[in-house]
């Protein structure tokens, strides 16, 4: 277990209230003045984001932009993802597999669509999200959702295409087993008459292939993953 204490002035603006645009200043001149560079910055990052219960709108778009770029194009292999990295980033954000975070959901989001290469196990991790909104009433996407809504939704429509749009192509839409799995578990968590008419268009477009690219097991540029694997301790 690696131990992060929050330094000045991170350790200042954990203990507030409210973090407003003058913290996100002080962040960038003095504790990530080049960005977000090293999994104990994410650490950080995700303390703040945690600890301070009111948040100005100008932190939404700090913390997405900052932790997706750090997450694609810091870390190996830049520009895209693997199995090591997308690992990490579902340990680090979600509970049980279920994200209960709004903002650590669009994290996600966001680093899917600025990847070259998104691995089939993300894809699948985020439709989840949806699965589990619908059959269990629990996560991120719940909160934003009408509830007990058993069928899909227009909002539910966007979401999907949000994740499958980068392996849509002229009508049909490519999937590797796990997103094919979790997409008809979805269908069956749902009442036929009450999705909307996409769905159908979208379950009908989906072509199910067996590949997968071959893990990567060597990095010249390596996450240290003892620090992305373990729990994280902030003093």
């Amino acid at each position: 277990m690696s131990e992060i204490r929050l330094a000045f002035p991170a350790c200042v603006i954990a203990g507030k209230h409210r973090l407003a645009v003058e913290d996100i200043s002080l962040l960038r001149k003095h504790s990530f003045p080049d960005g977000i560079r090293t999994p104990d910055d994410v650490v950080v990052m995700l303390a703040l984001n945690n600890s301070c219960r009111q948040k100005c709108p100008e932190w939404n778009s700090y913390f997405v932009e900052q932790l997706a770029a750090f997450i694609v194009h810091y870390s190996y292999p830049q520009g895209s993802l693997d199995e090591i990295n997308v690992a990490w980033l579902m340990r680090m954000v979600a509970t049980d597999g279920v994200v209960n975070s709004p903002l650590e959901l669009e994290l996600v989001l966001h680093v899917m669509e600025i990847s070259a290469h998104v691995p089939d196990e993300l894809r699948a991790f985020a439709l989840d999200q949806l699965r589990f909104a619908i059959a269990e009433n629990v996560g991120a996407y719940h909160l934003d959702r009408p509830l007990s809504r058993k069928g899909i939704t227009r909002q539910d429509i966007d979401y999907i295409m949000r994740i499958l749009r980068n392996v849509s192509d002229g009508g049909v839409i490519t999937v590797q087993p796990l997103t094919w799995g979790v997409m008809m578990r979805i269908g069956e968590e749902t009442l036929p008459a009450s999705n909307h008419p996409r769905w159908a268009a979208i379950t009908a477009a989906l072509r199910l292939v067996e590949y997968a690219e071959a893990p990567r097991r060597s990095r010249w540029l390596r996450i240290v993953d003892d620090s992305l694997g373990g729990e994280s301790a902030v003093a």
